[in-house]
């Protein structure tokens, strides 16, 4: 007698697209904190992405350089033929819409890297399980609803002066285009206020992380 067919082998449900990590939008203004806040997250165990990083590397593509200096001259420039940072912002907020100008031009790209950049997080085979931007202008720039949360990092006027010039920065110029920390609190869904400890922001990140994670902070101590 012959022996029956070897049944086939069932198919198999592909497996469920892994959860897309929740991204959280960090702010604060000039001076604040943000970015010692974005490391935490980081040694935290979240995936993190800084807009100024992003600024840095967009400030060296082609069409981007002729952009600026067909609007500023070549003064913008240094002796290599890279955007200088710091004459680029003397001349842009020396200028009525100078400022303005550059937000038109960098601010579409910046956001086309980050969803770029969300889409790679979220598509890996085992994600991330926390997203944090650091978008200096979220509110201003109308963000608010890209993210699944917005943090604020803030401190007392004189403490983010005494920080920005520190790091030679222009405090009025760059906070004078910024929206008001009242308000910036007023709409943002957690807040802190960063004119302590550095050991304490970490442990502020610390429990952010674990709240919009659901997982323990890796390396916050």
């Amino acid at each position: 007698m012959p022996s029956p067919p070897t049944p086939s082998p069932r198919a198999t449900p592909a497996d469920p697209a892994p959860a897309r990590p929740p991204c959280l939008g960090l702010t604060g203004g000039i001076g604040a904190g943000k970015s010692a806040a974005l490391r935490a997250f980081a040694a935290c165990g979240a995936s993190t992405l800084s807009s100024d990083e992003v600024v840095h590397r967009l400030y060296r593509q082609p069409e981007v350089i002729a952009a600026v200096v067909d609007r500023f001259g070549p003064q913008v420039l240094d002796a290599r033929g890279a955007v200088d940072r710091a004459a680029l912002g003397e001349h842009a907020f020396a200028q009525a819409d100078g400022a303005a100008f550059l937000e038109g031009l960098i601010h579409p790209r910046v956001g086309a890297e980050r969803t770029a950049w969300q889409a790679v997080q979220a598509s890996q085979q085992a994600p991330p399980p926390l997203l944090v931007c650091e978008v200096p202008l979220l509110f201003e720039a109308g963000l608010e609803d890209v993210f699944d949360a917005v943090l604020v990092v803030t401190a007392p006027e004189d403490v983010r002066r005494r920080r920005a010039e520190a790091r030679g920065q222009p405090f009025a110029a760059r906070s004078g285009r910024q929206m008001g920390e009242a308000e910036k609190v007023a709409r943002a869904d957690r807040v802190y206020v960063n004119d302590g400890s550095v050991g304490g922001l970490r442990a502020w990140v610390a429990e952010r992380f674990q709240e919009y994670s659901g997982r323990p902070c890796e390396g916050v101590g």
